[in-house]
């Protein structure tokens, strides 16, 4: 099966960790992120994976290359100029059109989830798009599912009136299913979010379905996150390892 990382960002809420490299090459415990996603991919069959590069990209292709080394294929989608979340799926289309799902996931969110089960899912409900979802509250991304874990409503940035409002907790976590059919929704050639630009016209159909967290998950996306993840990592917290690791 295959999956895209989103790897293209700059960075830029890491300051200075990423003056000089891209946050998927930062290190944890010794290790670039980007080594965790992919060794938790492989670990569910994800084998063929693209990595989406701008900032910093030959770094990232010269670290992993293509990946054989490791029992996987990595391919790279550049970006002349940042396409965003789902426009960058899009411009890497081609990778996809004869499957039946793909999986997208960001470049940095560290999680050991279970990807098989959320697969298993995602094809029971001939879902156009499966998220994983965690709790948290006063988040971007709002989520309300019913019983059968159906996206009723997605709320990007939602006013303080909306969790006044509502009993739910559920935002998305950066990592979600994708049916082919979903690209039809993103437009061509320009920059768009999944969040802001796609699930708004996905929601409609009613196959947005949501896959609620049972394992670890951070989004290395500050100082702070990184130092968190290194503590989980040396208090056992989080037990996923990296690509290549040995025991």
């Amino acid at each position: 099966m295959k999956a895209m990382v989103l790897c293209a960002g700059m960075g830029s809420r890491l300051g200075e960790l990423t003056r000089e490299r891209p946050k998927p090459l930062l290190e944890a415990s010794g290790h670039p992120l980007l080594s965790y996603i992919l060794n938790n991919l492989k670990a569910h069959a994800f084998s063929d994976i693209v990595i989406n590069l701008h900032y910093g990209g030959d770094l990232i292709r010269n670290t992993f290359g293509s990946g054989a080394r490791h029992g996987i294929r990595l391919h790279y989608s550049e970006e002349s100029s940042l396409m965003g979340t789902a426009g960058g799926v899009k411009h890497a289309a081609a990778h996809f059109k004869n499957e039946d799902s793909f999986l997208v996931h960001y470049g940095d969110i560290i999680t050991d989830e279970n990807l098989s089960a959320m697969v298993r899912q995602h094809r029971k409900n001939n879902a156009l798009v499966t998220l994983l979802v965690h709790h948290r509250r006063k988040s971007n991304s709002a989520i309300v599912f019913d019983e059968n874990l159906r996206v009723q409503e997605f709320h990007e940035r939602p006013p303080e009136s909306f969790w006044e409002r509502t009993d739910s907790a559920w935002v998305n976590s950066g990592v979600m299913l994708i049916s082919p059919e979903a690209l039809s929704y993103i437009p061509e050639s320009t920059h768009a979010d999944w969040p802001k630009d796609v699930f708004p016209h996905l929601l409609p159909t009613g196959r947005m379905f949501a896959y609620p967290l049972s394992s670890y998950r951070v989004a290395v996306d500050s100082p702070e996150r990184l130092n968190q993840l290194q503590t989980d990592i040396r208090s056992m917290k989080f037990t996923g390892r990296p690509l290549g690791f040995l025991p």
